[in-house]
């Protein structure tokens, strides 16, 4: 019989993560990764964790952006499912807000203290000329 993920309560690590991508303030949100933590982001891939700060600077930095936690869901061997929505708009133009979807894929190395191995990330679609 196949494996099945189950859904669960949202972590808190999770929400802390969430909230260190719109703050871009990493410090306990980005606890969970590590130097050799993998990103997928689309087609980029990222190494390590300080690499993976740079990233979501650059592409967060210009934005005011939110993002809603809608499932969290469990699958063994450490794999955890998150689906959710970003809130965003240009700083310099608050009053056009877009909502994208977003799917993360996390793989834990480990459960206590959470580390993550891979993340995948999944967003869009999304009208790219309101928020680049």
């Amino acid at each position: 019989m196949a494996d099945t993920a189950q859904a669960t309560a949202v972590p808190r690590w999770v929400l802390k993560f969430m909230d260190a991508i719109d703050t871009l303030e990493f410090g306990e949100g980005f606890a969970p990764l590590t130097d050799n933590t993998d990103m997928y982001f689309g087609t980029a891939h990222i190494h390590g964790v300080e690499a993976i700060k740079e990233f979501f600077v650059k592409i967060d930095a210009p934005l005011v952006i939110r993002h809603e936690v809608l499932e969290f869901w469990t699958a063994s061997d450490g794999v955890r499912l998150l689906r959710g929505e970003a809130v965003m708009a240009k700083k310099s133009e608050p009053e056009r807000v877009v909502r994208a979807p977003f799917m993360h894929i996390f793989y834990l190395d480990q459960e206590e203290p959470v580390r993550i191995r891979t993340l995948r990330v999944t967003a869009g679609p999304l009208q790219t000329d309101a928020v680049m």
